[in-house]
């Protein structure tokens, strides 16, 4: 029995962009004559996501995610291939389609700043048309899922970045979506409210069985919460696989933010460094190979920590290590 929500078959989606020389002569040149150059956002991808996945979706900027996710939405057309999500073919913007998904990006918000959260969720309730027994229900699981009941009276433009974005998140789950598109939910966030954000995200997940495409540029995000990784690259997917399997191979090092309660001079390592990001008298940062981690931190204890944090790599060398090393295809 096929369990696939979305099935995306040999996918393109190309563009054309005008182009014209500088100045005045350029702009009376390109009344006559036009320029255009193609670009291929999105380059003959194959893609199967079965329902009650939590998914992530990560490459460089520019790599094609977003342009992958409108044409999932129906919000852009696909140039070539074909594509199926619910049974739909998104870009028909059928009513029934559009109420079975929900989308959250973290640069752009979908609430009524004026309005307080209480009647922003009722007004969500009378676009999906949603019953008052179905409403209420919804709404009191996610209020004490967020554990949000003493903000639901406040204006939207009052609540900080991370009440706003559980509001964003409330809002989007109200109508209790098959399939949550989620576009750098935790851009922004402190430490704590990331984490408090991919608790909830776990939580809808498992217990409603919310479908879940996650794009994010955070390892962090896609290392918690995604079975599975998607990277794509210049349009091209490069890896599609398990999360575990990506970060065993294809993640080589960590840096290491060390801050000292005093300063501790100069420091002969044994341990082998791959770079010194920063060097001040209280902080420095340093990168080293990921199986190399415990040694240096059992090195950096005896000078007398105030705190530090690990890093992941950034996506963007993940993604360019596994370009150059020809990528993984496995699902």
């Amino acid at each position: 029995m096929d369990e696939s929500i979305i099935k995306i078959n040999n996918l393109v989606k190309k563009y054309r962009r005008f182009k014209k020389k500088e100045g005045i002569r350029g702009s009376l040149a390109s009344l006559w004559k036009r320029k255009y150059e193609e670009r291929i956002a999105i380059n003959h991808i194959d893609l199967s996501v079965n329902e009650g996945e939590f998914t992530g979706l990560i490459g460089p900027n520019g790599a094609g995610k977003t342009t992958l996710i409108k044409m999932m939405t129906g919000i852009i057309a696909p140039s070539g291939g074909s594509i199926e999500v619910m049974g739909y073919y998104p870009n028909d913007l059928k009513n029934s389609f559009k109420k079975q998904y929900a989308v959250v990006m973290g640069q752009k918000s979908q609430l009524f700043f004026e309005l307080t959260v209480n009647d922003t969720l009722r007004l969500f309730k009378e676009i999906y048309e949603m019953p008052v027994k179905e409403y209420q229900e919804s709404r009191d699981y996610f209020i004490n899922l967020f554990g949000v009941k003493d903000i639901m009276d406040v204006q939207v433009r009052a609540l900080s970045l991370g009440e706003r974005m559980k509001m964003e998140l409330l809002a989007a789950l109200l109508h209790n979506p098959r399939i949550l598109f989620l576009d750098e939910p935790t851009i922004g966030l402190d430490a704590v409210a990331s984490k408090q954000i991919r608790g909830f995200l776990k939580e809808v997940n498992k217990q409603r069985g919310t479908t879940i495409i996650l794009v994010s540029h955070y390892m962090e995000d896609i290392k918690s919460l995604c079975q599975r990784t998607v990277v794509i690259n210049n349009g091209i997917k490069v890896f599609d696989g398990k999360t575990d399997g990506l970060f065993a191979k294809y993640q080589k090092n960590k840096k290491l933010h060390v801050t000292f309660q005093n300063p501790p001079g100069d420091i002969n390592f044994k341990t082998k460094l791959i770079s010194v990001y920063e060097e001040s008298p209280y902080k420095k940062v340093y990168e080293v190979a990921k199986q190399d981690v415990k040694a240096l931190l059992t090195e950096i204890t005896e000078y007398g920590l105030k705190d530090i944090i690990i890093e992941e790599e950034e996506t963007g060398t993940i993604v360019e290590r596994i370009y150059k090393e020809g990528g993984v295809n496995c699902v």
